[in-house]
């Protein structure tokens, strides 16, 4: 009986930590910020594959799910100009998936 109780406390704490989370922050060009190192400067543009969210001061990295998410988010964005033209506003996300280290693993991206 003392295991069975020991494995479902187990079971519970593992599954709340896989639960997702959300975070609302500023959207960056990672290829941007790795040449420029400039937040402000790193708004992303319709040729942007990869990307950084920008939370509290911190600047996280999106996985290959995020990223594709973000790409096509933008591509549906209302107000684009030029296509290779950067918005003329900071392009705000609301990401809502799970943290591993420095990387957001994306379940979902809004473009706000």
């Amino acid at each position: 009986m003392r295991r069975l109780v020991t494995l479902a406390a187990s079971v519970a704490f593992f599954a709340t930590l896989a639960l997702a989370e959300t975070w609302s922050g500023k959207l960056i060009d990672a290829t941007c910020m790795d040449q420029q190192k400039n937040v402000k400067a790193c708004t992303p543009t319709s040729t942007s594959t990869a990307f950084l969210v920008h939370i509290d001061g911190k600047t996280y990295k999106l996985d290959d799910a995020g990223n594709a998410k973000a790409v096509e988010a933008l591509k549906n964005r209302a107000d684009r100009t030029a296509p290779n033209a950067p918005v003329s506003t900071d392009i705000s996300a609301k990401i809502s998936g799970t943290l591993e280290g420095d990387t957001i693993k994306v379940e979902k991206l809004e473009v706000q």
